[in-house]
């Protein structure tokens, strides 16, 4: 990549008490999750953090969103389709503004969601309930293997994925690339205003480790919804992924998970945000 400085704005959606109740899991803050794989592929880049559901969340003195070469929305523990709640429509301005000056945007989870509303769409909730760890088998479409965001990717992949919301309607300029069985839209662009997005509803910022400590953290909630018999089976998923991220090479606890190359290795994992870096946001270097 360019030696040039992007710079690039982190949207954090998560509420206070929630990133808390994260880090208390063990599992790393979602901004740092995203900071962290943006600036394994793009060494250069600037990152700007802003925790949108703060009530005194602002952007750095003097600085608009059009100064920003790209925008990346993590995933959020807010519900889209909650009109009610002032966090949510706080975000929704984001991406509105974002779409009105031109600034790339790239989103997992929450972000396609608030991508897809922000433009007109719909979100509601998934009749198949929750989809919780590995969403298996995303299939590109005619669309999606065409698309220069998965340049790269094989048609059929898994993926990291917690969520009960999806995207149900899509705004006017926007385009599904891919889904699976138990989700229909997994991937979306949207072009809006003077501006796009390219999306995803799986957490390529993920891995094993970050997805162990998440099932940890919503252990109670999982075994309730008949994920696991019992919290010490819960454990012992955790303690399996955990184990196969410490041990990449473990062939056998591989196979016995179902994981392959496109969990396990970060460079086919993260293809999507590396082909976001590198058709939309260097383009707008100045």
């Amino acid at each position: 990549m360019t030696h040039a400085t992007p710079r690039i704005l982190v949207i954090d959606g998560y509420p206070k008490d929630d990133r808390e109740n994260l880090a208390k899991c063990g599992m790393g803050m979602a901004s740092d999750l995203y900071m962290s794989m943006l600036g394994r592929l793009c060494p250069s880049a600037r990152f700007d953090v802003l925790f949108a559901s703060d009530p005194d969340a602002a952007l750095a003195p003097g600085v608009g969103l059009g100064e920003y070469h790209g925008i990346a929305w993590t995933g959020c523990s807010l519900t889209i389709h909650k009109t009610d709640d002032a966090r949510v429509q706080r975000h929704l301005e984001l991406a509105r503004e974002a779409y009105r000056v031109g600034v790339p945007q790239y989103g997992t989870c929450w972000g396609i969601q608030i991508a897809a509303v922000a433009a007109g769409g719909t979100v509601a909730a998934n009749p198949n309930g929750r989809e919780m760890g590995l969403a298996r088998k995303i299939t590109l479409n005619e669309a999606g293997r065409g698309h220069p965001l998965f340049e790269g990717k094989a048609t059929a992949f898994d993926g990291f994925v917690s969520h009960f919301d999806e995207v149900t309607h899509l705004p006017t300029g926007g385009e599904v690339l891919a889904g699976n069985a138990f989700t229909r839209v997994h991937a979306i662009t949207v072009h809006h205003g003077k501006g796009t997005f390219w999306g995803l509803q799986y957490h390529p910022e993920y891995d094993l480790y970050q997805m162990a400590r998440l099932i940890y953290c919503r252990r109670a909630a999982l075994t309730k919804e008949g994920f696991f018999t019992d919290e010490n089976d819960a454990l012992e998923m955790v303690a399996r992924y955990e184990k196969l991220y410490a041990e990449p090479d473990n062939m056998a606890l591989a196979w016995q998970l179902g994981v392959e190359g496109d969990i396990l290795i970060d460079g086919v994992r993260q293809t999507e945000p590396r082909n976001w870096l590198e058709r939309l946001v260097l383009p707008k270097m100045r």
